[in-house]
């Protein structure tokens, strides 16, 4: 490799085995001190560089391509409170386990501390949310040093994939020349033999450390221990939380034919859509676990949970409620149990442990009237809650998403932001055999950098995303929204805009009406109309339903990122959910009793 000064031979040395490990995609954020690592990256023909102007943003942004990709991607700042802005992401990345790079830029020790503009205490900035950070020693252009930053990069690699993938933070404390000028006393005269490796990388393009993960295998003995048990148990059920392996669901489904247990699926666990089967996945259980009789009647004896914890609240309070039945949680890592409910944790890849099951449980268990009424209480209470929506003219959050799931091509991705949506997403997306990836930001649920992680998704995913988020985070993200122009993102974004913090108004806070407006309702009197002029985005204001289907068609058919804002009341909201409940519960009393 060339090497200009020591600066740019650190970088060109930490970038080139980036890129030898595998990483391809680096998300770049403007500033003085990083232009070792912009430039080194810019110059590199392995990775694709994305532009983002707001870091809070190109944080996001990245940790959506990581996560459609499912490997490591760098996000690069300079020093000060720019890397601060990162923090956010950061904080999701290691709750959804989500490899990201946080490569921030710094200026050189002997400046720490002593006033100098743009410089904070960058070590350790991100503290107990990272999986690992590290102060990379100042550049120096040896021999030694060189073997170590690329040591120190394949690690910074590795360590972010690795499960439980998860964040890490590199800062890189730079010198002038900040540019790619030649020093010629930084740089040895015979810089190769016998140091070649040090300076060049390993020959053939390889890393300078290769390293391999596995998925994590759950013992012989737990599993011949637990098959005994679920043998014994026929009244048990099976709750997949958030997750994005695709292949889990047909091993899910395999192991409950084995069983005869049913299979309540969050939106977000890849279970409703898709080809597999899907014939004993319940997806109204957020609905009829609401009637105070039926809960009782549905106690399990045994439960496995699988993936993150289930976003529908009923869920977690029958959960609770039924903490004497055995439950099992599976995962690769983590302890996922915030009703501190769980009676066995199994550490282990959960379609492994699906895989074992079902092997040693072999033929399927004949049908039982356990699973029959879990079923039957499914089918009562999805026919009414989309017979009252077919017939419901008027403009409700709800129906977004029983609507688009008509509207979504195969193959699609759709993005449901926090509060509101999600939810919504939960009651009343359909079971489609249509091949839809479900996405949100659910490892804290925070509402702030959803278009970003969305765009991201966007950016490298094959498929056409939808995303349906409230008027608050749009507010929130809106410097997001940049990147769909910057870089020409084919996307469609549905607002609904409701004025104000819609989820508050289910809440107790809204029985306090002296200060629920000023403090949690936050009407605010926005239209997004100028914002997508702004960014150059296609935009619809729809009054209708047909309106709205006319627009998301024209959307997903019409290359680029539109913006569909739906108008929507508060109030009026929180009474069409309560007489949809309603109506899907009186419908269950009458054909259950």
């Amino acid at each position: 490799m060339d090497f200009e000064n020591r600066g740019y031979a650190f970088s060109r040395a930490f970038v080139d085995e980036l890129a030898r490990s595998g990483l391809r995609h680096a998300v770049i954020c403007p500033g003085s001190r990083s232009s070792p690592l912009a430039i080194s990256f810019g110059t590199n023909p392995a990775v694709k560089t994305w532009l983002h102007l707001d870091e809070r943003s190109a944080a996001f942004f990245a940790l959506g391509m990581a996560r459609a990709l499912g490997q490591p991607v760098a996000v690069v700042c300079t020093s000060g409170t720019a890397a601060a802005n990162f923090y956010p992401a950061v904080v999701e990345a290691r709750y959804a386990g989500v490899p990201l790079l946080l490569l921030t830029a710094d200026r050189p020790p002997e400046l720490w501390e002593w006033g100098a503009a743009q410089t904070i205490d960058q070590t350790r900035l991100y503290g107990a949310h990272v999986k690992w950070s590290v102060q990379l020693a100042t550049p120096e252009a040896t021999a030694d040093l060189l073997r170590y930053v690329r040591a120190l990069a394949c690690r910074s690699y590795a360590v972010a994939a690795a499960a439980p993938s998860g964040p890490v933070h590199v800062n890189l404390a730079f010198r002038d020349p900040l540019v790619p000028a030649r020093v010629p006393a930084d740089i040895p005269a015979q810089p190769y033999d016998p140091d070649r490796d040090a300076w060049d990388g390993r020959a053939g393009g390889r890393p300078y450390i290769s390293t391999a993960t596995g998925r994590i295998a759950p013992g012989p003995a737990a599993i011949g221990r637990l098959v005994e048990d679920l043998r014994a148990l026929e009244r048990g059920l099976i709750i997949c939380g958030p997750q994005y392996d695709a292949a889990l669901p047909a091993q899910v489904a395999r192991l409950a034919a084995c069983l005869g247990y049913p299979v309540l699926a969050d939106p977000l666990s890849q279970l409703r859509a898709g080809p597999h089967d899907k014939s004993a996945v319940v997806v109204a259980y957020d609905t009829f676990l609401k009637d105070p009789d039926l809960p009782a009647r549905l106690a399990p004896q045994i439960v496995l949970r699988l993936g993150d914890a289930p976003t529908s609240k009923p869920l977690s309070q029958f959960l609770d409620q039924h903490h004497s039945a055995r439950q099992v949680v599976i995962r690769a890592e983590g302890w996922s149990d915030p009703g501190h409910t769980a009676w066995d944790f199994i550490h282990a890849d959960p379609g492994l442990v699906c895989q074992g099951l079902a092997a040693d449980l072999g033929a399927a268990r004949s049908p039982s009237s356990w699973l029959s009424e879990w079923l039957r209480l499914d089918s009562i209470c999805r026919a009414a809650l989309q017979s009252r929506l077919h017939r419901l003219d008027e403009l409700f959050e709800g129906k977004v998403f029983s609507e688009l799931a008509d509207l979504l091509p195969a193959g699609s991705g759709l993005f449901a932001g926090s509060s509101m949506p999600v939810r919504d997403l939960d009651a009343y997306f359909p079971l489609t055999d249509k091949p839809v990836r479900c996405l949100g930001n659910r490892g804290v649920n925070g509402i702030d950098g959803v278009v970003s992680t969305a765009l991201g998704h966007a950016a490298v995913a094959p498929e056409r995303l939808v995303l349906v988020l409230g008027d608050i985070s749009l507010y929130h993200d809106l410097n997001g929204l940049l990147a769909a122009k910057l870089h020409r993102l084919n996307a469609t974004i549905v607002v609904v805009n409701n004025d104000g913090g819609g989820i508050f108004s289910f809440l107790p806070q809204a029985a306090y009406p002296d200060v629920f407006e000023r403090f949690f309702g936050t009407p605010h009197g926005l239209r997004f109309g100028p914002a997508a002029d702004l960014y150059g985005l296609a935009y619809t204001h729809v009054d209708s339903w047909p309106a709205f289907r006319s627009a998301v068609a024209s959307s997903i058919a019409t290359p680029g990122t539109a913006l569909i804002e739906v108008p929507g009341d508060r109030a009026r909201n929180v009474a069409l959910h309560r007489e949809l409940t309603a109506a899907a519960l009186d419908a269950v009393r009458q054909k259950v009793g």
